[in-house]
């Protein structure tokens, strides 16, 4: 007689703190890409979380996303992490144009019980795979950049958070007046990630 085994997706710390840092990652990818801070020949096309996704083939770039995800790796990991925010702005002016905010809760029993969670990895690869699908779409409803744009990231920590010398204190580079925008989140039962993208817009400028 046939039968069933069900199987559970167990996610400990350590995975959770893998999949979100790798998220930011690709997330920075595609911003980079869809708001078209460098130009469309440098990016490659690849597959990821099953979408058609393009990283940048710019060493610069790449060496900064490594870094950046391999820190945030460490500091989701330890439950000090509480927000990343990637910033547009003007290369003339150093005007903040967007700012793409991630804020994190984390389950703080998971941090200091070292205990795991349960939850499916393709319900995760599938809320994932919204917010992409979003940002892909935001030429609709962003303003475009029309001119060259430089971008920065910020990270909050919690204060008693070792934070290495190659990261710098910094202003939180706000907008005045912003519109705003919610997407999607995703949860991996133990980091839950909300994202709101802010923008500059000029129809609210004062003549």
């Amino acid at each position: 007689m046939a039968s069933k085994t069900a199987t559970k997706d167990i996610i400990t710390l350590r995975g959770s703190a893998a999949i979100v840092s790798e998220f930011f990652g690709k997330i920075c990818y595609s911003i980079l890409y869809n708001r078209g801070v460098y130009p469309e020949e440098s990016f490659a096309r690849v597959k990821k979380y099953g979408l058609p996704m393009l990283l940048t083939q710019d060493e610069g770039v790449k060496s900064f996303i490594s870094n950046l995800t391999s820190q945030l790796s460490e500091w989701l990991e330890n439950g000090k992490l509480q927000r990343i925010v990637l910033v547009i702005m003007s290369k003339a002016t150093g005007e903040v144009l967007e700012r793409w905010n991630f804020s994190i809760e984390t389950d703080s029993e998971v941090v200091e019980k070292g205990i795991s969670r349960e939850k499916s990895d393709k319900e995760i690869m599938r809320e994932i795979q919204a917010i992409m699908r979003q940002i892909a779409s935001s030429i609709t409803y962003l303003p475009c950049l029309d001119e060259p744009c430089v971008f920065d990231v910020l990270a909050y920590t919690d204060k008693d958070c070792a934070v290495p010398f190659t990261w710098i204190e910094s202003d939180p580079k706000l907008i005045a007046n912003p519109q705003m925008v919610k997407l999607h989140s995703f949860d991996t039962k133990i980091h839950k990630v909300d994202t709101l993208v802010s923008y500059k817009n000029d129809e609210w400028d004062e003549p």
